[in-house]
């Protein structure tokens, strides 16, 4: 887990801020560590994030022992004027409706019994 993650160019659709805040939606006493790992970023950079979102009022946390629990703004807007009508809530509903589905087809493909040959083999 200490190494640094995989670099990657070019352009993608979600940002960073949203792929770190909803690693924090998943578990709100997610460590910094696992958060970067997940996101395939740097602590530092996870670090830098998680203050932009506390500094714009999306994200607070309080001191749990030696751990942080993270409080997410679900009412807040998004940023862009484009999606002003749009909530940190909504947008991480939508990414949960994802992760749902996109795990439900990985359990089936789990589960689907393996035809080394194909469909071809069964004749």
């Amino acid at each position: 887990m200490g190494g640094v993650p995989e670099t990657h160019t070019g352009w993608t659709f979600l940002t960073n801020h949203a792929r770190v805040l909803a690693a924090i939606a998943e578990d709100h006493t997610t460590r910094i560590r696992d958060i970067a790992a997940r996101c395939r970023l740097t602590e530092r950079a996870v670090q830098k994030i998680i203050s932009d979102l506390e500094q714009d009022g999306y994200l607070t946390h309080t001191r749990q022992g030696r751990s942080n629990e993270y409080r997410i703004q679900t009412g807040t807007l998004l940023r862009h004027p484009a999606d002003s009508n749009l909530t940190v809530g909504d947008l991480l509903s939508l990414l949960a409706q994802h992760d749902r589905r996109h795990g439900d087809q990985d359990a089936q493909r789990q589960t689907e019994p393996s035809h080394a040959g194909g469909p071809e083999a069964d004749h």
